[in-house]
């Protein structure tokens, strides 16, 4: 019989070990410029026209609104980083088909509730659906998602149109990858940076950095001087071997053939990849007959219970499939061998990806003022199976400070991330 390194390899599973990293990095940077140049690329490399220049001012205080699930949040933000008179409703179109006034007024509503405890005029917002930003800091929604349902805003400036229910004022919008960036200057303090990533892995993932406005080719003169954060909507990077196995977990979804590279590393997928290598591996005998009977009854598998399983976790309340499948020692001890390179591919892959946006942001040579990287997501942070935080720390060495002598500094963790940088937004 074969061993589990013999049959992930034989199905095209590139083992953490074997990944090619430099190889990985340089098709990154490829993408990153083809993207830039508004030529055919998998990553979007959207300019947000939003710097990250100036200090944010202590004490000062914003009034935040927050959408991009089925919840519509505000808050008032204040620096150093806390949050106060947080509310929570559900997102106008989550319970049915919504129109323009019903839309815009769960928000108006909002920022009328939140603006007599707020010392910074212009209002921050993170609105994290797809969007084209302008200049202006506003942003045109191109779709909704997450089921949202309120087709009448589908094409309009979100944030003109909240102004005009306002009475006029001022408003900076960004997304939550934008957002994440930007709350890594709430932790600076003394500290000096060379300039800032913002990486979200939790159940998608995206990445956001610093760019010079004289590179981003495809806006030409628009692009203005100094420099903007750039969207890079990297969970869409497609030059990276997949194995038989993330194709069949792909086959399954919504998006197929899209996506490749969120679908390899972040919590909506990896449970799916477990479940489909564990199904291949009964049919190639691995497991007893009983588990592997038992597999063929299992439609889906969560990656929390995949990696609460990998972990040797029990989840105190909830019940976990894999523990009943793989009830006898032997198939437990098969299945880890087999589920554990899920999470150390992903954790390898996220490392290069985050030291491909290091590197392209032209900075971190000095080792006094590093790049900062704030990482926001449960995945990144909640995995059990491997030391995820400590593996993609440890690869980033290697990457970055070893061979290149590239400096980056993985910020404290900032609590609701999304938040505190469109209060950032508002406040520079």
């Amino acid at each position: 019989m074969k061993t589990p390194e013999e049959f992930l390899k034989g199905n095209g599973f590139v083992v953490a070990a074997d990944i090619d990293r430099e190889s990985m990095i340089r098709d990154f940077l490829s993408e990153m410029e083809k993207g830039l140049k508004g030529e055919q690329s998998s990553l979007m490399m959207v300019p947000t026209f939003v710097g990250v220049d100036g200090k944010v001012p202590e004490g000062a205080r914003a009034a935040v609104l927050d959408a991009g699930g089925t919840n519509l949040r505000g808050a008032i933000v204040e620096i150093p980083p806390k949050i106060d008179s947080r509310e929570n409703r559900p997102m106008p179109g989550t319970k049915g088909e919504v129109g323009e006034e019903e839309f815009y007024e769960a928000f108006a509503s909002e920022v009328r509730r939140l603006a007599p405890m707020a010392t910074v005029k212009k209002i921050g917002w993170c609105f994290s659906y797809p969007a084209e930003a302008t200049r202006s800091l506003d942003a045109r929604l191109v779709r909704w998602t997450k089921g949202i349902q309120a087709p009448a805003i589908v094409g309009q400036y979100v944030g003109e149109e909240l102004l005009k229910r306002l009475g006029g004022g001022e408003i900076a919008i960004v997304n939550d990858t934008v957002a994440t960036l930007l709350a890594a200057k709430a932790t600076e303090g003394d500290r000096t940076y060379s300039s800032y990533v913002g990486f979200i892995l939790g159940t998608g993932t995206n990445c956001a950095y610093v760019e010079k406005c004289a590179n981003i080719l495809k806006l030409g003169a628009e692009a203005g001087e100094g420099t903007m954060i750039i969207n890079a909507e990297s969970g869409g990077f497609n030059k990276i071997a997949v194995s038989a196995f993330d194709k069949a977990m792909d086959a399954k979804t919504s998006n197929v053939g899209y996506q490749t590279f969120e679908k390899l590393i972040s919590g909506a997928y990896l449970g799916g990849i477990g479940l489909e290598i564990y199904k291949a591996a009964a049919r190639e005998g691995m497991f007893s007959a009983k588990a592997s009977a038992a597999l063929a009854g299992i439609g889906a598998l969560e990656t929390m219970d995949f990696d609460n399983f990998c972990a040797g976790f029990r989840k105190p309340g909830r019940d976990n499939p894999l523990d009943a499948v793989f009830a006898d020692p032997d198939d437990a001890k098969m299945a880890r061998r087999l589920g554990i390179p899920v999470f150390e591919r992903a954790a390898v892959l996220t490392a290069v990806h985050l030291a491909a946006f290091v590197i392209k942001s032209g900075e971190g040579t000095d080792a006094s003022a590093p790049v900062a990287i704030n990482a926001d997501g449960s995945t990144y942070y909640k995995t059990r199976a491997i030391p995820f935080d400590a593996t993609v720390r440890r690869e980033l060495d290697a990457m970055l400070v070893s061979s290149r002598n590239v400096h980056y500094e993985i910020t404290p963790q900032v609590d609701d991330a999304p938040m505190v940088g469109a209060g950032i937004a508002a406040m520079l």
